[in-house]
């Protein structure tokens, strides 16, 4: 699935039974980026159908279903990874703390901490081309699992990603919104851009569509983890006053239970 970024090619790569692989192309230096890894054959699929070589490999973090075909599809290409999590990740040919200078693709790459699904998460924002790899942080509809971090930290993640420009194209890791959608109207039903973009999501789905990727200025106005302040969120929680850090932990254990 192509997607028209300001600057490089975006090509999503749907991968297992419900995981996402990214491939970014600059066609003025012809380099290619993946992010990520779940699987093999996909990804080798959509390099061959359109000529391109990997040049990069950008790493989010160290579960099996995005790293397991790392070290397959590695030959020529630079994998880039969290230093403080090298001991748990494939190799790296480049180890890159948050805030460091990375260059990917012709392009500068903000390298953002953002740990709470697991410790040694991060993301990947590439400023001139409006596209961020948020993969189990930030999702549509939803956020990831905190397998490892605190409600605090994941709260502090998502902040750090909300505050990116609202247009920016945010690809996340997993095929999980239209059940993040269920959840969300369990704790929003009354949010009419909610409610439309339910629809959208179920529909897009019925036809076999993907929903990710999805833009942040939708998720600020949809995602009830990102919106942990809002008077009407904290009402159904009956958390009314609470801080938004406590409302986020408490939508993250109902989603739990859900």
């Amino acid at each position: 699935m192509p997607t028209e970024t300001a600057r490089l090619r975006l090509v999503t790569v749907p991968c297992l039974r419900d995981n996402y692989a990214f491939l970014l192309h600059d066609d003025a230096t012809g380099r290619t980026a993946l992010v990520d890894a779940p699987e093999a054959e996909p990804i080798r699929a959509e390099l061959e159908r359109r000529g391109w070589q990997l040049s990069d490999i950008l790493i989010t973090h160290h579960h099996d279903d995005h790293v397991q075909a790392v070290d397959v599809l590695r030959p020529g290409a630079r994998v880039i990874g969290h230093r403080a999590d090298r001991h748990r990740l494939p190799p790296l040919d480049l180890a890159v703390s948050p805030g460091e200078a990375l260059t990917v693709c012709g392009e500068a790459v903000e390298v953002i901490d953002t740990p709470g699904h697991t410790i040694g998460h991060l993301c990947y924002h590439f400023p001139r081309s409006g596209v961020a790899f948020t993969a189990d942080t930030l999702m549509a509809l939803g956020c990831g699992r905190l397998f490892e971090g605190t409600a605090a930290q994941m709260w502090a993640s998502l902040r750090r990603l909300a505050a990116l420009p609202p247009d920016t194209i945010l690809c996340s890791g997993h095929e999980y919104t239209e059940g993040n959608a269920r959840f969300a109207l369990s704790v929003d039903g009354d949010n009419p851009a909610l409610q439309a973009r339910a629809r959208a999501v179920a529909e897009a789905r019925a036809r076999g569509e993907p929903t990710v990727p999805s833009r942040l200025a939708d998720e600020l106005a949809t995602n009830p983890f990102l919106r942990a302040d809002d008077p009407a969120i904290r009402s159904a929680l009956g958390l009314a006053g609470a801080p938004a850090e406590e409302v986020f932990a408490a939508l993250r254990a109902a989603k739990d239970r859900f």
